[in-house]
């Protein structure tokens, strides 16, 4: 014997909901007409009759609401991407003037701090890249 759930579509829930819903029949002959247990018909009444009130609903108000949020959401997520191509457009320019020779010898940077720097900053002698 296999036990086997069946999956019931949303419209055969809905077509035994409104007949159980309707009671012009008892849950047994629902039962017995649909081959679905009378508790399960009991439940999808019971899910039927609790959402219907969202069919009524003022859903203008809820999606925008939803939408300010969500349009809110995007307007921060444009303004950090504005900003990272920013601080890319600079580094990549910066870098390609440096290793170009493009910068005027007073604004390269130098791969070495000075000594003076290197004893005000407690660094090794060491070479810092």
């Amino acid at each position: 014997m296999t036990d086997r759930k069946t999956r019931h579509s949303a419209a055969f829930k809905a077509r035994v909901a409104l007949e159980a819903v309707k009671q012009t029949r008892t849950l047994a002959e629902l039962s017995g007409t649909f081959q679905v247990h009378s508790v399960q018909i009991s439940k999808w009444k019971k899910q039927l009759l609790d959402g219907i009130e969202s069919l009524f609903r003022d859903g203008r108000r809820h999606d925008q609401a939803e939408s300010q949020a969500i349009q809110a959401e995007l307007y921060e997520q444009i303004g950090r991407l504005k900003m990272e191509v920013e601080w890319l457009k600079k580094t990549t320019t910066r870098h390609t003037a440096k290793n170009s020779g493009l910068l005027p010898r007073n604004l390269r940077v130098s791969s070495r701090i000075s000594g003076r720097w290197k004893k005000k900053l407690g660094a090794s002698r060491q070479r810092i890249a």
